[in-house]
Protein backbone atom coordinates (compact mmCIF):
# COMPACT_ATOMS: atom_id res chain seq x y z
CA UNK A 1 0.00 0.00 0.00
CA UNK A 2 2.50 2.62 0.68
CA UNK A 3 4.27 2.01 -2.51
CA UNK A 4 0.88 2.98 -4.06
CA UNK A 5 0.66 6.14 -2.19
CA UNK A 6 4.68 6.83 -3.53
CA UNK A 7 3.51 6.15 -7.11
CA UNK A 8 0.21 8.33 -6.80
CA UNK A 9 2.08 11.44 -5.61
CA UNK A 10 5.22 11.21 -7.95
CA UNK A 11 2.87 9.76 -10.81
CA UNK A 12 0.23 11.63 -10.18
CA UNK A 13 0.52 15.55 -11.62
CA UNK A 14 2.16 15.81 -14.88
CA UNK A 15 5.46 17.04 -14.98
CA UNK A 16 6.78 20.31 -16.24
CA UNK A 17 8.98 20.66 -18.85
CA UNK A 18 11.77 23.07 -18.22
CA UNK A 19 12.02 24.24 -21.32
CA UNK A 20 8.32 24.83 -21.46
CA UNK A 21 6.31 28.07 -21.72
CA UNK A 22 2.57 28.82 -19.96
CA UNK A 23 0.68 30.64 -22.52
CA UNK A 24 0.22 33.64 -20.35
CA UNK A 25 4.21 33.79 -20.31
CA UNK A 26 3.84 33.79 -24.67
CA UNK A 27 1.27 36.05 -24.29
CA UNK A 28 3.18 38.03 -22.01
CA UNK A 29 6.41 37.62 -24.07
CA UNK A 30 4.09 38.67 -27.45
CA UNK A 31 2.86 41.95 -25.51
CA UNK A 32 6.30 43.11 -24.55
CA UNK A 33 7.45 42.43 -28.14
CA UNK A 34 4.82 44.73 -30.01
CA UNK A 35 5.16 47.34 -27.06
CA UNK A 36 8.65 47.32 -27.75
CA UNK A 37 8.62 47.79 -31.55
CA UNK A 38 5.83 50.31 -31.30
CA UNK A 39 7.64 52.48 -29.27
CA UNK A 40 11.17 51.87 -31.11
CA UNK A 41 8.57 53.02 -34.19
CA UNK A 42 7.54 56.13 -32.96
CA UNK A 43 11.27 57.05 -31.38
CA UNK A 44 12.71 56.39 -34.94
CA UNK A 45 9.51 58.24 -36.67
CA UNK A 46 10.68 61.27 -34.13
CA UNK A 47 14.26 61.30 -34.84
CA UNK A 48 13.58 61.27 -38.29
CA UNK A 49 11.09 64.02 -38.15
CA UNK A 50 13.82 66.73 -35.93
CA UNK A 51 16.65 65.05 -38.65
CA UNK A 52 13.93 66.54 -41.70
CA UNK A 53 13.45 69.94 -39.96
CA UNK A 54 16.94 70.56 -39.29
CA UNK A 55 17.63 69.52 -43.10
CA UNK A 56 14.95 71.89 -44.19
CA UNK A 57 16.52 74.48 -41.89
CA UNK A 58 19.90 74.45 -43.07
CA UNK A 59 18.89 74.74 -46.92
CA UNK A 60 16.62 77.67 -46.12
CA UNK A 61 19.50 79.69 -44.80
CA UNK A 62 21.42 78.41 -47.49
CA UNK A 63 19.34 80.02 -50.20
CA UNK A 64 18.95 82.92 -48.19
CA UNK A 65 22.46 83.14 -47.87
CA UNK A 66 22.64 82.69 -51.22
CA UNK A 67 20.49 85.25 -52.55
CA UNK A 68 22.35 88.20 -49.90
CA UNK A 69 25.38 87.13 -51.59
CA UNK A 70 24.14 87.24 -55.33
CA UNK A 71 22.28 90.43 -54.34
CA UNK A 72 25.04 91.91 -52.42
CA UNK A 73 27.82 90.86 -55.03
CA UNK A 74 25.89 92.92 -57.62
CA UNK A 75 25.72 96.30 -55.82
CA UNK A 76 29.33 96.15 -55.62
CA UNK A 77 29.76 96.09 -59.40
Amino acid sequence: MRHEVESQTRGGAPERRSGGMRPLHTLAVVAVGVIGVLIAFWVLSSIASIIGIVVKVVIIAAVIGGLVWLFSGRRRR
